[in-house]
């Protein structure tokens, strides 16, 4: 039985240095303990500076970006590492984040809007941390898929509840 032939990525003809460097969002996934947090953050403040007030269809666009390059670099990445899912490679974290905020209403005031951006930042790494409701099993799909999809799970679920906690605020205010 012959096997279908190997079709390489299309990372592979990038130098080392530069997957890497954007697979742990330019080496800051390197720097100390918690890599994933960094990421997390890296990806809130991006959020915050670059995506809270953009149009639907930027956010659409740059989400959709952020996602398909997470598969293909974090993929990439874990080959050229020779591990699964290392910790160094946080782009996974970075990119989901505007899902974390998909259609959350910010509330108005510097304060009430860290607060959220907060929120929204804790509920994922919690998530992302204790992997609860099936968002384990989905480290088990292969390359970057297998990086990405807990992530994407992991966001959706803390959006969720974000929603919730902001409808309660919204409620008792």
């Amino acid at each position: 039985m012959r096997t279908a032939p190997r079709v390489p990525s299309p990372l592979s003809r990038l130098p080392d240095w530069f997957v890497n460097g954007v697979a742990t969002v330019f080496f800051l996934g390197k720097i100390g303990p918690a890599p994933g947090t960094f990421g997390a953050l890296a990806g809130t403040v991006f959020f915050a500076l670059v995506l809270q007030e953009a149009s639907p269809a930027a956010r659409f666009w740059t989400l959709l970006f952020l996602l398909i390059a997470g598969v293909l670099f974090c993929g990439e990445a874990e080959k050229r590492m020779g591990k699964r899912d290392p910790g160094c490679v946080i782009l996974d974290e970075f990119a989901v984040m505007p899902i974390v905020f998909l259609g959350v209403v910010f509330p108005s005031g510097l304060w009430s809007n860290l607060a959220m951006l907060a929120a929204g930042f804790g509920l994922f790494r919690f998530f992302d941390i204790k992997k609860p409701l099936g968002i384990d099993r989905l480290q088990d799909l292969p390359g970057g898929f297998g990086v990405m999809a807990d992530d994407v799970l992991a966001a959706l679920y803390s959006c969720a509840l974000l929603h919730v906690v902001a409808g309660a605020v919204h409620l008792f205010t």
